[in-house]
């Protein structure tokens, strides 16, 4: 699976913006599956799922990636061609189903990452120390508001996602027992303020910024 894909066709990107077919995306970003695992995981007739997955296929979004035979049957698993997917500058004139499908993407998304805290085990959000030192911090969430002009931004994002790329190298670089850990990142322009107090040392919303 590629880091990236770019959207290309309209297809493409109208297949995106549906909301079932954006959950089953996020299903097979995360790893593959056959179409009847994927209709059990999801509560959806087999014939149903099965016609979701050749379409997503037919528009290069996912891939047969192995099959595996059981009790004579012959199964397919299909996965994400890529972990993300931005849009091509040539479908700018189809701007509102281009914020559509952002829209429905990022709420799949949203919706896989409820399911993440809802399942995750109880020792992932246990604060043991109460401490202000990031080291003894169990899981980490921000929720706030800043200001910055676009360059400043852009030149953040840069660091951020050179942050996220150590961070998924760590495992390549070591022989020793590592743990998963699950991150969401979402950030965007906004028009108007929602935060009234100030996200700043001792203000009540300190605590969701740093841990």
């Amino acid at each position: 699976m590629k880091q990236m894909m770019t959207l290309t066709t309209r297809n493409q990107l109208k297949v995106m913006g549906e909301p079932l077919r954006a959950e089953i995306m996020m299903h097979l970003i995360e790893r593959p599956y056959t179409g009847q695992q994927l209709a059990e995981a999801m509560n959806i007739p087999r014939g149903k799922m099965h016609y979701h997955l050749k379409e997503l296929e037919k528009n290069d979004l996912i891939e047969m990636v192995k099959t595996e035979e059981k009790n004579g049957i012959l199964q397919k698993f299909y996965q994400a061609v890529a972990a993300g997917f931005t849009i091509s500058e040539k479908l700018l004139p189809h701007r509102s189903e281009i914020n559509q499908t952002t829209r429905q993407v990022i709420n799949s998304i949203l919706d896989r990452a409820k399911h993440r805290v809802q399942n995750a085990p109880g020792y992932a959000f246990e604060d043991k120390n109460q401490s202000e030192n990031p080291e003894d911090w169990g899981y980490i969430t921000t929720n706030g508001e800043f200001k910055a002009t676009e360059e400043q931004f852009i030149e953040w994002k840069k660091k951020y996602y050179a942050l996220m790329r150590e961070l998924q190298n760590f495992e390549e670089e070591t022989s020793e027992e590592t743990n998963t850990y699950y991150f969401l990142h979402l950030g965007f322009q906004i028009e108007e303020e929602a935060f009234q107090i100030p996200i700043d040392k001792g203000t009540s919303d300190d605590e969701d910024f740093k841990k």
